[in-house]
């Protein structure tokens, strides 16, 4: 396949150089007109297997350089592979200032015109660029034009290990909102890699790759308070603590717990972090990261309430239990969230069948606001009174009666496009 690449900096290139090696024909143009070569690079970047640096296979490639028109005229696919920078302040090497800002998009901006300046025919281009939710919709759509065939197609890569990230990637992220473009991309990503590719709206995408990142900075925060804590606590060793969590491979190292809902609960979660709270202000440590824990999980158990509130209706909640199918309320998220509505004087029902041991007909109410604060199940073939709403934070519930109003928490309202 005919692919070019904009932009050869130290995500472009390695990738560009990657492709070739698969037995594609690859044109490569970049604005900085110096890294339009072979000569070897000055970064270190370790080649595809892992041991031979990159600049040997930099050098071997049959990868070539031209023009920006050139590039567009030769390629039926076409990554944009520019960078979105931060002002010096905020790229993590100085102490944060101020309110923090957006990515700088004039560059990407840019490639979008350039492209779409030279392009004669219909072409998919692949934006592999870091970019937040919205980014897309508000500054690339508008650029376009009506034939370029776009995708967000972000790689999940290190520096430095860039081919080898690039062609044994863990999955392939695509964000579509033209089927064919998606099609086109799947049967070439089928000549690199083996790994799964998911499709998902280009929003979910640009998301799912600034989430990725972040993740991995919440899980070296946590390695380190605990690295911290023992510092100073006699007798206590970071070692042995982490090479232990890392063998719970049923719960933290795995995919539990990655799911959007209601805050935790039982009779350890919360409890355990305020404890560990308390612990971070007796050493003291430098940050309490459980305080920050608590202090999201009451924040958007709140924003549940605001959901809520929204509604003019009675309010009630269905499932009362810390978790789905079981009667234990201890450290339950619905029981701190009828606390939140009790505080705004607001009394709500409450009603779980696991706790109570009871089934109770909710078509014979009057119409509610109903949350489901635990997913249970039973819920599913529920009947509710005519004209009450159904808020889901799980996402599981069934499509309702036309007089029955059912909000998906998560899922964001209809696009104008």
């Amino acid at each position: 396949m005919r692919v070019g690449f904009v932009g050869l900096g130290k995500l472009g290139l390695p990738c560009a150089v990657a492709i070739a090696l698969k037995g594609h024909d690859v044109m490569g143009y970049d604005i900085a007109r110096e890294l339009m070569n072979k000569d070897p690079r000055p970064y270190r970047e370790t080649g595809p297997d892992g041991h031979e640096p990159f600049n040997p296979y930099l050098e071997r490639s049959t990868i070539r350089f031209g023009l920006m028109e050139d590039v567009i005229a030769h390629s039926e696919i076409i990554f944009i592979a520019v960078q979105t920078p931060h002002d010096a302040r905020y790229e993590g090497v100085t102490r944060l200032r101020g309110q923090p800002v957006d990515f700088d998009y004039r560059y990407l901006m840019e490639a979008i015109r350039s492209v779409a300046a030279f392009v004669k025919r219909g072409v998919v281009v692949s934006l592999i660029s870091t970019v937040l939710p919205g980014t897309v919709r508000r500054y690339v759509r508008p650029l376009k034009g009506p034939k370029i065939r776009l995708c967000y197609n972000p790689f999940f890569i290190a520096m430095g290990t860039t081919m080898r990230d690039f062609l044994d990637p863990e999955f392939v992220l695509l964000g579509v909102d033209d089927d064919d473009a998606a099609a086109e991309m799947e049967s070439f990503y089928a000549t690199i890699v083996s790994a799964p590719i998911y499709r998902m709206s280009i929003e979910s995408a640009e998301l799912t790759k600034v989430a990725y990142n972040s993740y991995i900075g919440m899980k070296i925060a946590y390695a380190n308070t605990l690295m911290e804590i023992c510092h100073k606590m006699p007798g206590a060793n970071v070692e042995e603590v982490m090479q232990a969590l890392k063998k719970a491979y049923r719960r933290l190292i795995s995919t539990d717990y990655l799911d959007g809902g209601m805050g935790d609960g039982g009779g350890c979660h919360p409890r355990d972090n305020i404890a560990m709270s308390w612990l971070a202000r007796e050493l003291p440590l430098s940050h309490d990261l459980f305080e920050n824990v608590m202090a999201a999980r009451e924040n958007q158990t709140e924003w549940l309430a605001d959901l809520m509130c929204e509604h003019d209706l009675p309010k009630a909640i269905i499932g009362y239990s810390f978790k789905a199918e079981t009667n234990l309320t201890a450290g339950s998220p619905a029981l701190l969230l009828r606390a939140i509505l009790e505080e705004r004087g607001i009394q709500a029902f409450l009603y779980d069948p696991h706790v109570e041991g009871s089934y109770r007909d909710l078509s014979n109410m009057k119409p509610h606001v109903f949350l489901i604060g635990a997913k249970h199940p039973e819920f599913l073939d529920a009947k509710f009174p005519p004209g009450s709403v159904i808020i889901d934070p799980w996402r599981y519930m069934p499509s309702q009666p036309k007089n029955v109003r059912l909000i998906r928490v998560g899922i964001g309202p209809p696009t104008d496009d």
